[in-house]
């Protein structure tokens, strides 16, 4: 007689039924411990611990749902926090696990049981509020203005250097020819794409000049550039915190907004922002009422990037610089796109770009990750400095502003004269809507 093959997946109980892990884990079962994840991740890379590698964490997260193991566990809790969420592992798993989907879901049943941290409950509710976040982010402009966090940079303890030399790296590389008046626009076309942009809210509070380079470069290559208004935070860094329910208050207020705008696409400069606005339906799916409002919108999402690289983008004038390229994780490992950001700095005559090693690795910034876990965002991004002096660019292209402050700040603190700016504020360089210097001090002075 045939003994019956069971199913261990069918019979084993959950600890924690009606959480989000619970709902998730479906997805743990496709994990067969390969161990490809375990050089993809940067943690795992920098701190040699088998329980801080994608392998290891899904490890932990069954034996949750085991009851194996406390949700309050603090070394559990700590091998988790760890994690970047880059989703590096994603694009190295050979067997397509969800890692970022069930690493949202864990911390998200986690949060009530252990608390989120005090900065991240902080940050969380400053940028859940519009208006105070608004006023945050114009008080943070005027700090900058006055060079003091470039100068403080340089001279405070690396807890308080670091945020300062992020704030100041936000300064724009040059002021944008039309600063100060409406960007010219094109006259659109009969055929012309109606698109609006996620302004975003780091976007705009301290990275404007990206955001009006971004209107002029669609605008340059034949799309008829609308705005939204209403819109607030995408909520990314809520739903990475474990704060889902803070994440779908925000969705739901920007499926509203872009509901409203009636564009084919929704423009998003910002990876991280990109990565958040498509996985809605998602983050909906069992909302009866906004599933398929939050599909919707989802399905209109694009890197500006993509839309770039759909119509070319036109080439512009010579600009001779020396230029390597980070790509963001979030825009690499979560939303897949990978040639459209090439194609964006290949469209500019002239510009020597330079391969970057370890690309595919996290700079260490991961939303508020530098804030939360300093020592080992830190150590992440120690690497990627090093692998950015080796091209002897003179400007790191990213797309993403957590990045672009990350590196920004590790470049300045190291007395380095490389500046990370957007793909987009070169090709509107390129295009003479703005200017890009040609060349930049060799070193920055010492305060």
């Amino acid at each position: 007689m045939t003994t019956p093959i069971i199913d261990v997946r069918l019979t084993r109980r959950c600890a924690i039924p009606d959480t989000p892990l619970a709902q998730a884990s479906a997805g743990l079962d496709a994990c067969v411990h390969c161990g490809f994840c375990l050089q993809a991740c940067p943690t795992y890379v920098n701190l040699e611990d088998e329980n801080d590698s994608p392998r290891g964490r899904l490890v932990l997260m069954r034996r949750m749902l085991d009851g194996d193991i406390a949700l309050d566990d603090a070394d559990a809790g700590r091998h988790l926090d760890r994690c970047l969420g880059c989703r590096a592992c994603e694009t190295a798993c050979p067997s397509g696990v969800p890692y970022g989907d069930l690493l949202e879901a864990t911390r998200a049943t986690m949060a009530p049981i252990r608390g989120i941290p005090w900065v991240a409950r902080l940050v969380l509710s400053i940028f859940r509020r519009t208006t105070l976040l608004h006023a945050g982010l114009t008080a943070a402009r005027l700090v900058r203005s006055t060079g003091i966090p470039r100068l403080l940079a340089r001279v405070l303890p690396e807890r308080l250097a670091f945020p300062m030399a992020m704030l100041a790296s936000t300064a724009p590389v040059s002021r944008s020819a039309s600063a100060g008046v409406s960007p010219r626009r094109s006259t659109p076309t009969d055929s012309a794409l109606p698109v609006t942009c996620l302004t975003g809210c780091v976007m705009s509070g301290l990275f404007g000049h990206v955001n009006e380079a971004t209107a002029r470069v669609l605008d340059h290559n034949g799309y008829d550039v609308h705005p939204t208004r209403g819109q607030h935070c995408c909520g990314a860094l809520h739903a990475h915190a474990g704060d889902l329910a803070g994440a779908r208050e925000l969705a739901k207020r920007n499926i509203i907004a872009f509901e409203a705008s009636g564009a084919a696409a929704i423009a998003i400069n910002s990876a991280g922002c990109g990565a958040m606005v498509k996985q809605y339906g998602h983050l909906l799916h069992d909302d009866p009422q906004w599933a398929a409002r939050a599909s919707a919108v989802a399905a209109r999402a694009r890197d500006v990037s993509e839309l770039l690289a759909a119509v070319g983008p036109r080439a512009g004038a010579s600009l001779p610089l020396r230029v390597t390229h980070d790509p963001p994780c979030h825009q690499m490992h979560a939303q897949r796109v990978v040639q459209p950001p090439r194609a964006v700095l290949a469209a500019i005559p002239g510009l020597t770009l330079i391969p970057l090693e370890d690309a595919d690795q996290c700079c260490g910034s991961a939303g508020i990750y530098n804030l939360v876990e300093p020592d080992t965002s830190n150590a992440v991004l120690a690497p990627k400095l090093a692998r950015i002096a080796e091209t002897g660019a003179s400007f790191v292209a990213s797309g993403n502003p957590g990045c672009m402050m990350q590196m920004g700040a590790g470049l300045l603190r190291s007395g380095s004269a490389a500046r990370v700016v957007h793909p987009v504020e070169l090709l509107d360089a390129s295009y003479g809507r703005s200017s890009i210097p040609l060349s930049i001090p060799l070193s920055i002075p010492s305060s």
